[in-house]
């Protein structure tokens, strides 16, 4: 599919390089609008608010006309254990505001997602941090004062983008990281805003952190169910996630 496809559909923004190659096998370049099949459209943006708001407004100003987020979060509950897919019923920002995911789509999505092998979560409620929670204590901070149930760094802002254009609105993630997991800080800053590896940061943090090398391994084997999850919940869904007018 060329780039001047007309989208007319879903944008979907993810912010990580893995996450966007569960929708579409081809490269994906961050920073531009992808048209994909069936009027869709995916933005890889990065990870962060400041960076998937302007993804969501770029989607919406190309014809999108629902807005969606796709990709994986960080589980605040001992109830998302790693490869549960969550479509929460609702996104909270750090500051209280809230963002009501759309009903009649989140129905579509369960029907579909209820025929792939990973389990589902259709209720409560997903917070928007600024920054990673990389720790279990942080994540238990997080779940006693939001009472959320995962965490993400992107959602709030693309459904605030939605609210202000009046856009139907969703959130898809995969849970990765369990609430008692921690993420070695050195490790989190070894991989670039897409999430890929910087391998010099790699190399210096492994060379500081000679047991880093154990936990590669754990990381590795969530992240590779994760996103199996996604790419699971993609073919069940098809490119407008559920979506039709």
């Amino acid at each position: 599919m060329n780039v001047g496809t007309p989208i007319h559909t879903t944008g979907i923004v993810v912010a990580l390089a893995a996450e966007a190659h569960t929708l579409v096998t081809r490269n994906v370049k961050s920073g531009r609008v992808i048209p994909m099949a069936e009027g869709a459209a995916l933005y890889l943006s990065g990870m962060g608010p400041v960076a998937a708001r302007q993804a969501a407004q770029q989607l919406a100003e190309s014809g999108a006309v629902a807005l969606s987020v796709f990709g994986v979060a960080g589980a605040l509950s001992e109830q998302l254990r790693n490869g549960v897919l969550f479509c929460p019923e609702c996104v909270l920002d750090e500051e209280g505001r809230s963002y009501p995911t759309d009903d009649r789509w989140r129905a579509s999505l369960q029907q579909q997602l209820s025929r792939t092998a990973f389990p589902l979560r259709m209720d409560g409620t997903l917070l928007t941090a600024a920054a990673p929670l990389l720790t279990a204590a942080a994540k238990v901070t997080a779940h006693q004062r939001y009472g959320t149930l995962a965490v993400d760094m992107e959602s709030a802002a693309v459904a605030a983008v939605a609210r202000e254009r009046d856009l139907p609105f969703i959130v898809l993630r995969a849970i990765v990281d369990e609430a008692q997991d921690a993420i070695p800080p050195a490790l989190n800053g070894s991989v670039d805003a897409w999430g890929r590896a910087r391998l010099l940061r790699l190399m210096a943090a492994m060379c500081g952190h000679p047991l880093l090398l154990g936990e590669l391994p754990r990381l590795y084997s969530r992240m590779q169910r994760a996103t199996q999850a996604l790419r699971a919940a993609a073919q069940a869904t098809g490119p407008t996630l559920g979506w039709h007018r």
